[in-house]
């Protein structure tokens, strides 16, 4: 998300009036790549640009083609294949072994599917959102076309592709079940289309990671700013009253302990009790149980957690076997962390860990692509 922010502050300052601009977005991966699926890279006709779909092989002549389509003022898909050792072959010292789809589409600031239009209203959402992209089809007046997903209906009745909207329809509800984005290849069904085949892009945008932190002491400055070069949203829970300026600086909203406002706590929400003090960690522990976080971390040793879990049970309101699934105490993954900055880096990893459905280990002993959400 921190990247697509970047692009959409970036288009949202271009007069049109003087510039033309096209959007690069990778909308299928087979094999292995440096960037997946809904990597972005925005490109001016001055031949500047922002973001990226490769780990820098394919900007070259992605930029090249993203001026092309901006003269043509006409969309384009080009297949770049870093499998083959042709040399003549864009991409070929990649290394990735894959195949990359990406599409080009010129930017006109006047027209509702534009995809930036649709994705600047996406940068703030806190529920999963679909949008779906025509990337490959025999009607070319379609190729292109993006669509943002609300409801069933609406989309039967605004999807470009009638003849295939059911199918989609239902490819985009196993989208958000599964919470994987994937292009699909339609009317390949016997007997064929006649207007197909078709290759649609059903990209999962999900809401930036909301880390929510209690306390005031000078470690959590080093998390909210680690937290921010990730590009997540960040709370901190404190008595401004006592409260360092540079941690509150670090924030992107303070929250006074001692008043009745308290923080946003969503699914895609992450906790963090940093007070250091146990009768504090304990009471904010209380209060967030009933929350929505699926991530409630605990600072320090393991003893001093379950101390404040006999606590809550005395009280009778033992941890479900739900809430010891999201409460993780000591909080951070086991990389020998040491000092703040380190602990930070543990908590931090430990948290992306959680929300992509990971477990956190060396990716040497991961089979199969890193990308995949399949163990």
């Amino acid at each position: 998300m921190k990247e697509l922010r970047s692009i959409v502050q970036a288009y949202h300052s271009i007069d049109f009036t003087q510039t033309r601009a096209a959007l690069a977005t990778v909308v299928r991966v087979e094999g292995s790549s440096y960037r997946r699926a809904g990597a972005r890279m925005l490109v001016l006709d001055d031949g500047t640009y922002l973001g990226g779909i490769s780990g820098g092989c394919l900007e070259g002549d992605a930029l090249r083609r993203a001026q092309k389509g901006i003269a043509l003022h006409r969309p384009s898909v080009i297949t770049y294949d870093t499998t083959t050792d042709d040399d003549y072959q864009i991409g070929v010292g990649l290394g990735c072994q894959g195949i990359i789809d990406v599409l080009f589409t010129p930017l006109d600031p006047g027209d509702p599917g534009n995809p930036l239009r649709i994705l600047s209203g996406l940068i703030a959402i806190r529920e999963p959102a679909v949008v779906v992209t025509i990337t490959g089809a025999a009607d070319c007046p379609s190729l292109g076309r993006t669509l943002l997903y609300s409801d069933g209906t609406a989309f039967l009745q605004s999807f470009a592709l009638p003849s295939i909207a059911d199918e989609v329809l239902r490819d985009i509800k196993t989208t958000l079940a599964e919470r994987t984005s994937r292009t699909i290849e339609y009317g390949l069904r016997e007997p064929a289309s006649a207007d197909g085949p078709f290759k649609v892009f059903i990209e999962l945008i999900l809401p930036t990671t909301h880390l929510v932190a209690y306390g005031g002491n000078y470690d959590i400055r080093t998390l909210l700013q680690l937290a921010k070069e990730l590009g997540w949203d960040t709370t901190v829970v404190l008595n401004t009253a006592r409260a360092d300026r540079s941690l509150v600086a670090a924030a992107t909203t303070v929250v006074d302990s001692r008043g009745e406002v308290q923080p946003l706590i969503d699914a895609y929400t992450a906790v963090l009790l940093m007070s250091h003090d146990y009768r504090t960690d304990t009471r904010n522990l209380r209060a967030v149980l009933p929350s929505a976080a699926t991530y409630i971390g605990l600072l320090g040793p393991r003893k001093r957690a379950e101390k404040i879990f006999d606590t809550l049970a005395a009280e009778g309101n033992p941890l479900s076997a739900a809430d010891q699934q999201r409460v993780y105490a000591p909080a951070g993954l086991d990389i020998g962390a040491a000092t703040p900055e380190e602990i930070a880096l543990s908590i931090l990893a430990e948290v992306r860990s959680h929300y992509s459905g990971r477990q956190g280990m060396s990716l040497r002993l991961r089979e199969g692509s890193i990308y995949s959400s399949k163990h």
